[in-house]
């Protein structure tokens, strides 16, 4: 069962907070001496960047998978960093990486030090909405080397509900062969039994690779059995066919971008390891290079608007999934419920 920390960052005293979240993370994910201290500076560096360029954020810590999935064992777990804010947003986001550049006085080294020492680093801003910078530290096989770059990638942030220790969501994409499947998991309530629920579902996902979303399903419904159950949403890419197909029980909530355009795929009602439907449908869609996915559980507004931001489209999907909680929150408003944002895209180079 996975710890997840939302530590929010309004004064100096939280800067602290972020380092030792960033090592306890790097601590879960397995990672070594050298890799865990990176990971603290990396927080560290993000979390005195949002005090003194937005005057305040919050900085999102997992242990996530690497956002390229192989079949089989494959490369370890990773420590995700997400830096969120509100704040005014940079005009020029690529001399933000520069060595020296600043606009508060300070050396100007914190962006540039987290892109040198993470093994993922991107940023993200929009003058007048605010900023994301997300860094990744691990994620890579026992021989130290990264998985090759594939198709499709993956990537989400999580969000426990009033700063529990636990999220009650959970999400989780795996391969077999040329399957490539994408699960998000919002368990009934809060808390760590909760928590217990989601995290079956995502270790049921691990066993049920090789299988359609309806019959994974039905593997995740047995594994669930004896928990408070949960809303599960699949949706899977064959490389082959070039298809996706999708089937969700409960309220989680897909959109896809196909042709400029965006639409919801719909979940059946019911409860998976509860009331699981009798009946599970799955929908298909053409999966091509310009296509985009989001999965998301009910802790975003029922109405709320995805990304239409040209150069977001074509991000590190877990950037698309932190802007995507950014615009739909304020720092006077905050996430309402556990919040889980899973996105599914190809690879840069594949997109037209």
């Amino acid at each position: 069962m996975p710890r997840v920390w939302d530590v929010p960052v309004h004064d100096s005293t939280r800067v602290r907070d972020a380092r030792v979240a960033a090592e306890a993370a790097a601590g879960l994910a397995g990672l070594g001496d050298e890799r865990r201290t990176a990971a603290g500076l990396v927080a560290t560096e993000l979390a005195t960047n949002l005090l003194k360029h937005a005057g305040g954020g919050h900085l999102l810590v997992d242990a996530v998978a690497p956002p390229v999935p192989v079949d089989g064992p494959g490369a370890g777990p990773c420590v995700q960093i997400a830096a969120i804010d509100h704040g005014r947003g940079m005009a020029d986001v690529a001399g933000a990486l520069r060595d020296g550049f600043t606009t508060a006085r300070s050396l100007g080294a914190g962006l540039g030090t987290c892109r040198r020492v993470a093994d993922d680093f991107e940023l993200h801003s929009a003058p007048g909405r605010g900023t994301v910078a997300l860094a990744r530290i691990g994620g890579t096989g026992r021989d130290g080397s990264r998985p090759p770059a594939g198709p499709l990638r993956a990537g989400g942030v999580n969000i426990p509900y009033a700063g529990a220790d636990y999220s009650g969501d959970a999400w989780a994409w795996v391969r077999a062969d040329d399957r490539l499947t994408l699960m998000l998991a919002d368990g009934l309530g809060h808390g760590p039994e909760v928590a217990r629920a989601s995290t079956a579902a995502a270790e049921a996902l691990r066993r049920s690779a090789h299988l359609t979303p309806a019959e994974a399903l039905r593997n995740l419904d047995t594994a669930l059995r004896g928990t408070r159950g949960a809303a599960v949403a699949l949706a899977q890419v064959e490389l082959s066919t070039g298809v996706l197909r999708f089937a969700g029980v409960g309220n989680i909530g897909a959109r896809l971008r196909e042709d400029g355009t965006w639409r919801s795929l719909l979940s059946r009602p019911g409860i998976v390891g509860v009331h699981r439907p009798t009946t599970l449908r799955e929908e298909q869609a053409r999966w091509a290079g310009d296509r985009l996915l989001i999965l998301h559980s009910d802790g975003l507004p029922s109405r709320w608007t995805p990304p239409s931001d040209p150069c977001l489209l074509s991000a590190d999907p877990a950037v698309i999934a932190a802007v995507t909680v950014r615009d739909t929150s304020s720092p006077a408003g905050p996430v309402r419920d556990d919040t889980a944002v899973a996105v599914l895209a190809p690879t840069a180079a594949d997109r037209p």
